[in-house]
This record gives structure tokens, C-alpha cells and sequence, in this order.
């Protein structure tokens, strides 16, 4: 999704990518001309040497659903596909839709179009549990970062029907690591910060994929640096770790919010949890132009980045009394507005 600027550096980086022994190339029919790129570098490799995994949107029309699928086929030049996801079961309308397409999946599979199924999501924590729970999918694809660890009951659940773990992005959503803040760089000292994060996801023994997402070439340099390294954290980097939450709260004080989600919901659909965890990060280690990035999707990505800006609060109060640490949140919702609010940037969907 990141590398689709250009064209020859989108081949260079996936070749890049399979001399380093990356053999896992996973993309979406949502990613702009990804899969028609994907489509003439595959050609050239024997298919049983890559595991290949793409993405159809749900939709209440199961004919348009099948219909994604194959032109996904078609743009991969592909007869198959290792791993099919559901892209973004996000709500649950989407969630409604999946169900009633049941038999056109099971068809699919049966024609011999996917091998495994599975779904990704940028859903509520109950509604990913939900859809795990239904012992329909093989592996599922989320959000989960050490600064961003909503979702690990989703985690152990998938771990416990024996699921694979897809991790989206660590190095862009998880923090835009690629280019960390300098506050941070010596924070993770002698670390990076996105060597630490990959050790943090790759120590966890239930967890099965990363997505590197890299842009160029030399974006892999860093995960492939790390080999096999998949054994449990060292003394040292778990102090690291424990490092960075003393930091956060002494930077932070009474302000931190602690991500319990009990402010929810609010009547004006604000994001107050991730409002408040991107402030975190802000304060804490300069992470602003992150924050800037994921606080400028709210109103502008829909269901991917569900929630209304924090400039919308009305000082109702509703949120006050549920919140254990009793934080002042409309000032702190102004406060992150104030602070991110930047300037606006065009999405990947948009022309």
C-alpha cells in the first residue's frame, strides 16, 4: 500500500524482498494498482514459492463480493490464492454481510479460488472478539503494537482457536517508526524504536505475521537485520520497554489516560480513548507528526478510522463520572485538537 509511487521502486523493493527470503507478499484489491504491479513480477516465480494473500471489501451483494475475488485473480494473474481476507469487517453491518455470504465463500473455496480464509478489521475490541469467536476464519489481520495494546484480548482469543496472527504495519501504523522522533530514538537507546517493536511482536510466540509495508528497498534493511530472531524478549529490551512507561508517566503525570475505554461511548461520537492515546504519545515522546497523521483520518476515513475530532466536544460531561483517573477529558480532547489538528492530507481512496 505504501510503495505505489513507483512503479519500478515497487518492483525493486518486492524483489528486494524475496532475495532477503521474505516469502509472504500480501496486498488488497483497495490498494490502488498494487495487484496489477504484483501481477507482472509473479509471472517470473515458480507459485508455489510465494504465499500470496489479497483483500475483498465486504458487501450486502454477493455477486459483486465474488466478483471482487476474481478480478483480484485476474490483476494477480493468479489461479489461486494462499490466504483470502475479508477486508475490514468493521462494523457491525459489515459483520451481518460477511454472514450472509457464507455460501458464496464456501463455493469460492470449494472452486479452488482461496485456500484459507481469513479477515482483517478496525473494528471495536467486542465486535473482533465476536467475529473470532465464530470459528469461521483461519487467521485474522489487526492492529496491536506495544504502543497501541487495545486489542490483545482479541490477541489471546485468535491464539486460543489456534488462528494465525497478522499484525498490520508496525512500522507505519504502530508509529510511523521508519522515521521515529529523536526523543524516542534515545529513549530505545541502544535499540531503534522499530527494532523494538519488532522484537516486542516477534517475541511473542502466539503471534504469526508482520507486514513490513515498506515504501523502498532499503525500508527492509532493519526487519530482515533481525533473521530468526524469534525467541522472547532479553532482559535488556523488556527494561527498555519498562523504561518507556515510566517515561510516558512521568512526562504525562495526572493527564495520562490509561486506555480503559470506559469514557465510551460518547453522544458525540467522539474517539475519546485514541484521541487521548495519540496525545500520549505526543507528550510523552514527540511523537507529533504521528499523531498528526492517524488524528487527521478522523472525519475523513469513515469506518476505518471511526469517531469524530475532538474539537467537537459540547462539555456535556457525560464522559466525566466513568473515568477512573478522572481526567479533565474536554480539555484534554481541546488540548490534542490544538496539537494535532495540522493540515489536512489526501487519502489513499481519494483522487
Amino acid at each position: 500500500m505504501r510503495g505505489l509511487g513507483d512503479r519500478q521502486q515497487f518492483a525493486a523493493t518486492v524483489e528486494a524482498a524475496l532475495a532477503g527470503g521474505i516469502n509472504h507478499i500480501e496486498t488488497a484489491a483497495a490498494y490502488g494498482e498494487s495487484e496489477i504491479y504484483l501481477g507482472s513480477l509473479l509471472k517470473s516465480l515458480k507459485r508455489g514459492d510465494v504465499h500470496l494473500t489479497s483483500k475483498v471489501c465486504p458487501t450486502e451483494n454477493a455477486e459483486q463480493f465474488i466478483q471482487g475475488l476474481d478480478r483480484s485473480l485476474q490483476r494477480l494473474q493468479v489461479d489461486y490464492l494462499d490466504c483470502f481476507a475479508i477486508h475490514g469487517i468493521n462494523t457491525p453491518q459489515h459483520w451481518q454481510w460477511v454472514q450472509q455470504l457464507w455460501p458464496e465463500i464456501d463455493r469460492a473455496r470449494q472452486q479452488g479460488k482461496f485456500k484459507h480464509l481469513g479477515f482483517s478489521t478496525h473494528g471495536s475490541l467486542p465486535l473482533v472478539q465476536e467475529v473470532i469467536a465464530s470459528g469461521k476464519f483461519a487467521f485474522v489481520n489487526l492492529h496491536y503494537y506495544w504502543f497501541n495494546q487495545h486489542l490483545a484480548p482479541a490477541i489471546a482469543l485468535a491464539h486460543q482457536r489456534d488462528m494465525g496472527i497478522f499484525i498490520i504495519s508496525p512500522a507505519d501504523k504502530g508509529g510511523q517508526l521508519y522515521a521515529p522522533p529523536q526523543t524516542l530514538q534515545n529513549l530505545c537507546q541502544p535499540f531503534t524504536p522499530l527494532g523494538l517493536t519488532y522484537r516486542f511482536l516477534l517475541g511473542d510466540p502466539r503471534i504469526t505475521t508482520l507486514s513490513l509495508g515498506p515504501a523502498i528497498p532499503q525500508e527492509l534493511d532493519e526487519p530482515l537485520s533481525l533473521g530468526d530472531r524469534l525467541e522472547p524478549l532479553s532482559e535488556q529490551e523488556q527494561r527498555i520497554l519498562e523504561n518507556l512507561l515510566d517515561h510516558q508517566q512521568q512526562a504525562l503525570g495526572t493527564d495520562a489516560c490509561h486506555q480503559c475505554y470506559q469514557c465510551l461511548p460518547c453522544p458525540e461520537e467522539i474517539n475519546i480513548p485514541e484521541i487521548l492515546r495519540l496525545r500520549n504519545l505526543a507528550v510523552a515522546f514527540d511523537m507529533q507528526d504521528f499523531g498528526q497523521y492517524r488524528y487527521q483520518m478522523l472525519e475523513n476515513a469513515g469506518h476505518w478510522f471511526p469517531g469524530r475530532k475532538g474539537d467537537r466536544c459540547t462539555d456535556c460531561g457525560d464522559c466525566l463520572p466513568r473515568c477512573p483517573h478522572n481526567l479533565a477529558i474536554p480539555d484534554l480532547l481541546r488540548d490534542t485538537h490544538q496539537r494535532l489538528r495540522g493540515k489536512s492530507r489526501r487519502r489513499l481512496w481519494q483522487d
